[in-house]
């Protein structure tokens, strides 16, 4: 994938990013060219090994990150489209953590404000897509679900 293939897929999967975080009157986010370089190392260590796993650094809570595979090339608004659909799990009455909303939930996290994607190519043409957000989201303390995970318009 050439450079402006990897950029332009970049700014697609954050113009989705900010297309919905505007729903949920949640500032948009920038492109970062330091996250977006590390997301797109890592994206190719998971390509090299065909394993989906959450980094260490995002373990560590230095990022929020969020992970995508598929069999073919994706294109970046249907990785946020996955992403985002998670929103029909989460309960806005009931706010918290749970593994099938964080991808949705780092997302549109209030206090994100630098996205980093990668993408990266396996041997068998599969493709692994990285997202990383500072500071990172999904923080599990009272209260920070409720301020930084906010309902969409209607």
């Amino acid at each position: 994938m050439g450079k402006s293939a990897s950029k332009q897929f970049a700014e697609e999967v954050l113009r989705s990013h900010n297309d919905y975080r505007k729903q949920h009157q949640v500032p948009a986010m920038k492109l970062s060219s330091k996250l977006s370089s590390e997301a797109k190392q890592y994206a190719e260590s998971l390509a090299s090994t065909r394993i989906l796993k959450h980094s260490e650094k995002s373990s560590r809570g230095a990022c929020g990150e969020n992970l995508a595979w598929a069999s073919y090339d994706q294109p970046g608004k249907e990785v946020a489209d996955r992403w985002y659909s998670e929103i029909k799990n989460y309960n806005f009455n009931s706010p918290g953590f749970s593994s099938g909303t964080g991808h949705f939930t780092a997302m549109v996290w209030k206090s994100s404000r630098k996205l980093g994607v990668g993408k990266a190519t396996a041997s068998d043409g599969s493709t692994f897509v990285v997202a990383r957000y500072t500071p990172a989201g999904n923080i599990v303390n009272q209260g920070q679900f409720e301020e930084n995970v906010l309902p969409p318009r209607k």
